[in-house]
């Protein structure tokens, strides 16, 4: 089997340190290739770079590097340095949750998606809360044997147990959109499929001025969520579930499909 990993924090953080320790035993199973972004990239979404060069590096602990966004590193993977296929496009585990309309935002789902457009089935992990905490000590992971959820080590083993042995009863490709509460393994009630949660508008921004006096601004905080009723990824980790939400690219609202009447128009003077 063969993984790409990559995420949007950067190669130095955490999360994709903890997930591609040998001690999780990836390669035990999986050949395991990582390439994420130089500094952090947290909400570039989907953005390309297409108006310089990129440049790719590697790390003395075989990570590669590359100074651009998330969609850019899985893309050059999968075009440029990776000699074959993965089986799997793994991005994480993000400092923060990536729920309900943060989704469209995060550098971190677009990592996954990037494989998933490319036909691979990808699985985007996050911790709900910044920080790290908790990073080592959760501990549930899918089992193939008994079709149930099972203690494991640490937190980034969910993404291992979840590769190797996951049933999802789904076909390839697929995307996946998983969080994990920061709980000590003995608080996490278990697994639930979820759909997106939805958000208010976010926060305004930050106005400032920087040492010249000019005007600066910071983006502001997401907004506070709107829709947390049950069955949502927000409610499924406020209950200290680790949700997993399957998601689509296809915008297209039907209903107003269905609706709109623009068909005969005439566009003269």
């Amino acid at each position: 089997m063969k993984i790409l990993l990559s995420n949007d924090d950067g190669y130095l953080a955490p999360g994709i340190q903890q997930l591609a320790q040998d001690r999780l035993q990836l390669s035990q199973f999986a050949d395991v290739t990582v390439v994420a972004p130089d500094s952090n990239r947290s909400g570039a979404s989907n953005a390309l770079t297409l108006d310089r060069p990129l440049s790719v590096q590697r790390a003395p602990n075989g990570f590669y590097f590359v100074n651009g966004t998330p969609s850019d590193c899985v893309h050059i993977a999968l075009t440029s340095i990776m000699r074959e296929r993965p089986d799997f496009v793994i991005s994480g585990i993000n400092q923060g949750q990536n729920m309900g309309d943060d989704t469209l935002y995060s550098g971190t789902v677009a990592a996954a998606t990037e494989g998933y457009l490319f036909g691979i089935p990808a699985l985007a992990f996050s911790q709900v809360d910044k920080g790290w905490r908790e990073l080592e000590s959760f501990a549930l992971a899918f089992s193939q044997v008994d079709k149930g959820w099972r203690e494991l080590e640490s937190a980034a083993q969910i993404a291992a147990a979840m590769i190797r042995h996951g049933e999802f009863g789904l076909a390839a490709p697929y995307l996946l959109n998983v969080n994990i509460p920061n709980l000590p393994r003995a608080d996490i009630q278990g697994v639930r499929k979820t759909r997106l949660g939805k958000r208010h508008a976010s926060e305004p921004v930050i106005a400032m001025r920087d040492p010249h006096e000019r005007e600066i601004y910071w983006i502001g905080p997401p907004g506070a969520v709107r829709d947390g009723g049950e069955g949502t990824d927000f409610d499924a980790t406020a209950r200290a579930f680790v949700s997993v939400t399957p998601l689509q690219i296809d915008l297209t609202n039907f209903r107003q499909l269905d609706a709109l009447n623009v068909d005969g128009w005439t566009l003269g003077a």
